[in-house]
């Protein structure tokens, strides 16, 4: 291909078919795990939603014969207001590099610059879990994100609050363990436990349907063990039924053991947890899918062409209802 002959809506169009393929090329983990409910936000309907829970008491109440029934309790739990934020990047191809054909260099440039805004959304999907103790963190542009919910509460707590009850729930496995079927029973039976509604009136456990672990060999191994074998692996009788097998979907997300900025961090390799997609309270609201713009000519006399990739998204979460965790780090 000869880049001299191709005109502006030339380039675009190729930027554009481009883009399609890294798009649809792209594992998007975390945006497609289930862990947050997606919601898409229609444009010039402002900037913010608030998101809250509301319960319904869970029993009904003895009606004496000729009694007035009484009013079911309704109770609103926390909110939080998910804020739109946009992310964005432009690249140059140079008059020389039009001329002279350098295709690929123009190529790779335009390849990389595609995958930008899908990566974005990664890693800060990512960064809500590897900082789910806290209560925020400087992202890769020292900008410091709020990661408490409703309750003020980081999304894990041994100490999440109600609103109509002074009971507390836990969302953080104590001890800390690696994956084992131990453990996954010890977060199968926390999960069980700590379900209330704001009335404090204990519920019938949500249907937790992802486990989740960064990429870690050793860690994944060992889950896909227990979730893709037909026999028990605590067993040598293969004809002993494995009870973990289609019980989970298994999301691997690479991200959680990266820094803000995007190096690696091992101390988090261990991460691990369980998710109810049904019962999530934690959301990801995209304002703007990720695209592409139109090239056009610079006006600082520089002869180049420019482009670039955009998005607008918004994350948050209510409670810590539909989300466990264990650091794998044996801390108490």
């Amino acid at each position: 291909m000869e880049l001299n002959k191709l005109t502006l809506s030339d380039f675009t169009a190729l930027f554009n078919v481009m883009w399609l393929d890294n798009v649809e090329s792209m594992r998007r983990n975390a945006y497609e795990s289930g862990i947050w409910k997606y919601m898409s936000i229609p444009e010039n309907t402002g900037d913010s939603r608030r998101m809250t829970e509301i319960d319904l008491e869970q029993y009904a109440s003895r009606k004496g014969e000729g009694d007035q029934a009484s009013r079911a309790r309704i109770q609103q739990g926390y909110t939080k207001d998910l804020l739109s934020y946009r992310v964005a990047k432009d690249v140059g191809i140079s008059y020389e590099e039009r001329t002279q054909n350098k295709y690929q260099t123009v190529i790779e440039r335009l390849t990389n610059l595609a995958k930008l805004p899908i990566n974005s959304i990664e890693l800060d999907l990512s960064m809500r879990i590897a900082n789910a103790e806290n209560t925020s963190y400087s992202d890769k542009d020292g900008v410091l994100i709020d990661t408490t919910g409703g309750d003020a509460l980081a999304w894990a707590s041994t100490a999440h609050t109600l609103k109509a009850s002074t009971t507390t729930y836990r969302n953080i496995l104590a001890n800390n363990p690696v994956p084992s079927r131990g453990a996954f029973e010890a977060m199968e039976r926390m999960n069980q436990e700590n379900s209330y509604n704001q009335f404090g009136e204990a519920l019938p456990s949500m249907p937790w349907d992802i486990i989740f672990t960064t990429d870690d060999p050793q860690v994944c191994n060992l889950v896909s063990e227990y979730l893709e074998s037909s026999g028990s692996p605590d067993f040598t009788n293969s004809q002993v039924k494995n009870v973990y097998q289609y019980k989970y979907k298994h999301v691997r997300l690479p991200r959680i053991m990266f820094t803000a900025a995007g190096a690696r961090d091992t101390t988090k390799r261990n991460r691990w947890g369980m998710a109810s997609s049904e019962g999530t309270t934690a959301y990801i609201g995209v304002w703007e899918e990720p695209h592409t713009l139109p090239f056009e000519v610079t006006t600082d006399r520089t002869d180049n062409y420019v482009t670039g990739v955009r998005a607008g998204y918004g994350i948050c979460h209510v409670t810590g209802r539909g989300f466990s965790i264990s650091y794998g780090d044996g801390t108490p």
